[in-house]
């Protein structure tokens, strides 16, 4: 049984976007279903995380799957990350909420992070290389961030303008 086609991203500079989204205090058949929904929006993509922010749902939910042959996505309620390592890795990031562009962005390389679980546990999980990336993208979404937040202030607003100039041509 397939789920049910997911809601659309919101285009930046949508204002869920950039504010901190609300704790999860339950899993119910609802967050269930609306991880469900995320990871059909995060396969669509393809990506390999996803905030539920970034279609318009402001719980502090997220989705990420960075294995090769997918159908692993790991689902959370309010992640938090609890360790990082020291050593950097470069990944380039992008974002369905703002097409046309994407940044190389540099991140922890293995992080450690705390989670609801979909059975409602407390968890903790080590993520390392991309599924750290992805993890640390989707809890910068979960608090009002952007991956280009992570630029300086010249190279962001060039970003902008370039994805600017992409949605007036498409």
């Amino acid at each position: 049984m397939s789920a049910p086609y997911p809601r659309p991203f919101l285009p930046y500079p949508h204002k869920v976007l950039r504010q901190p989204a609300a704790p999860v205090d339950a899993i119910t058949d609802t967050i269930r279903a609306l991880w469900d929904e995320m990871i059909v929006a995060m396969d669509a993509m393809p990506g390999v995380g996803l905030a539920a922010v970034q279609l318009g749902v402001p719980l502090s939910l997220a989705v990420v799957d960075a294995s090769e042959a997918r159908g692993q996505a790991v689902r959370m309620a309010n992640p938090r990350i609890l360790h990082a390592s020291a050593q950097m890795r470069e990944h380039e990031e992008a974002s369905p909420n703002l097409l046309g562009v994407s940044a190389a962005i540099k991140r922890p390389r293995a992080v450690t992070v705390e989670f609801i679980s979909e059975q409602g546990m407390l968890e903790q999980r080590d993520f390392v290389g991309l599924w750290a990336t992805s993890v640390q993208h989707q809890i910068d979404h979960l608090a009002g961030k952007m991956y280009f937040d992570h630029l300086s202030p010249l190279r962001r607003k060039m970003l902008l303008a370039k994805a600017d100039k992409w949605a007036k041509r498409n």
